[in-house]
């Protein structure tokens, strides 16, 4: 199931919020960001130029305190896609904290000037039939736990996810 805007909301409320900060709907330069029907709209951290066929990261605005009851899935954001922008579908575990690293792609013809603070992907909250057992970090296994704001590189250590 994936949550509705109601209840992402309240879960951006509680004293441990899923998002934060939350913002309920919201415009900057012509684009929209924040809650939406189903998902949730986040910004970028940072200024990002992406020349064409050339891969970044880039940290969201916003940073992520997942419920073992949820898994976030980051899609791209139809803006930026029509204009060939691709986000990595990257998955965020139940229990997983910290500033999400995106994964920015340029399939377009022309480069792309991002700025701080732009809409750039919208994640999808999706619930989890029951609490998992064994959410991001269990038994050490988190490399990427509390991760800090800004992209953050590839982390080897020794096959721990």
């Amino acid at each position: 199931m994936i949550l509705p805007a109601q209840e992402i909301r309240r879960r951006c409320a509680s004293s441990a919020p899923m998002i934060w900060p939350f913002v309920e709907r919201d415009i900057v330069r012509g684009m929209s960001f924040g809650l939406s029907a189903a998902s949730y709209d986040v910004r970028i951290a940072e200024n990002v130029t992406i020349d064409p066929g050339e891969f970044v990261l880039a940290s969201t605005m916003e940073r992520f305190c997942i419920p073992n009851d949820v898994l976030i899935v980051a899609h791209d954001k139809s803006s930026w896609a029509r204009r060939g922008l691709a986000v990595q579908n990257t998955i965020f575990d139940p229990g997983w904290r910290g500033y999400a690293t995106l994964e920015l792609t340029n399939h377009g013809r022309s480069s792309l000037s991002i700025l701080a603070g732009d809409p750039i992907a919208q994640v999808v909250c999706h619930l989890l039939t029951e609490p998992t057992t064994q959410p991001y970090g269990f038994n050490g296994m988190g490399k990427y736990q509390d991760q800090e704001a800004g992209p953050q590189p590839a982390r080897d250590d020794g096959g721990s996810r």
